[in-house]
């Protein structure tokens, strides 16, 4: 036997692609339409087993050098979700009072947060201490750990409205006070709040269009070619 002979061969793929056809990429633009950030909750509770579900899809996103450094702290205290109101409202007076005039006005109008209402609150931290990865990809553009935690949001809200499921994102909060408030490592940097739980109404628009804060755009106006 030669010596090339004890090198061992590569193992073939024996895991075929699905085929993803053209109902079934209808169906997935038709989520990412109606995937909205949800204000306004029932208070009914989430189905058993299901924020397991959704957070093990978070984890099937990609994140710089597998590093994976999301990390979910699911906020069932009712003292920490009180301080988390409080942080919220005192943000939120401070926000309203750098407006002026109609805006001020149309601003003091919105509901901002289902901090109240949704059954689920879950905090969403990067772990930038974290040696999964061995710092791949990050030595120049550290902020890949925080852009990596948002790629898992994001494939949990696609998830989370799949099953008719609304999250919506607070982020009119103070980050310090948050992680001071559920007592998190020094190293971990809050991404983003969130609540989750079935929304009141289903719509295709953003609340914030339909309140006429602003208009969504198309992509030919974010487009540059060089």
């Amino acid at each position: 036997m030669s010596g090339s002979d004890n090198i061992p061969c590569a193992t073939p793929a024996t895991t075929e692609a699905p085929e993803f056809d053209a109902p079934f990429r209808a169906r997935l633009h038709d989520l990412f339409v109606w995937r909205r950030d949800i204000r306004r909750f029932k208070s009914d509770p989430l189905p058993a087993g299901f924020l397991d579900r959704l957070l093990d899809t978070a984890c099937l996103a990609p994140s710089v050098g597998l590093s994976q450094p999301w990390r979910f702290v699911i906020v069932d205290d009712a003292s920490r979700r009180q301080a988390v109101l409080e942080n919220f409202s005192a943000c939120n007076a401070e926000a309203l009072s750098a407006y002026t005039g109609e805006l001020a006005q149309s601003y003091a109008t919105l509901k901002l947060a289902g901090l109240r209402e949704a059954p689920c609150h879950l905090a969403v931290f990067a772990d930038h201490a974290t040696d999964v990865g061995h710092g791949l990809g990050r030595r120049t553009m550290p902020e890949m750990a925080d852009y990596s935690v948002v790629t898992a949001i994001a494939t949990m809200w696609l998830a989370a409205r799949a099953e008719g499921i609304g999250m919506g994102w607070v982020s009119i909060l103070d980050p310090a006070a948050i992680a001071a408030t559920l007592d998190i490592p020094r190293d971990w940097r809050l991404i983003g709040y969130f609540c989750i739980g079935y929304p009141e109404i289903d719509d295709d628009r953003p609340e914030l269009e339909r309140a006429g804060w602003e208009r969504r755009h198309s992509a030919a106006d974010h487009i540059v070619r060089r």
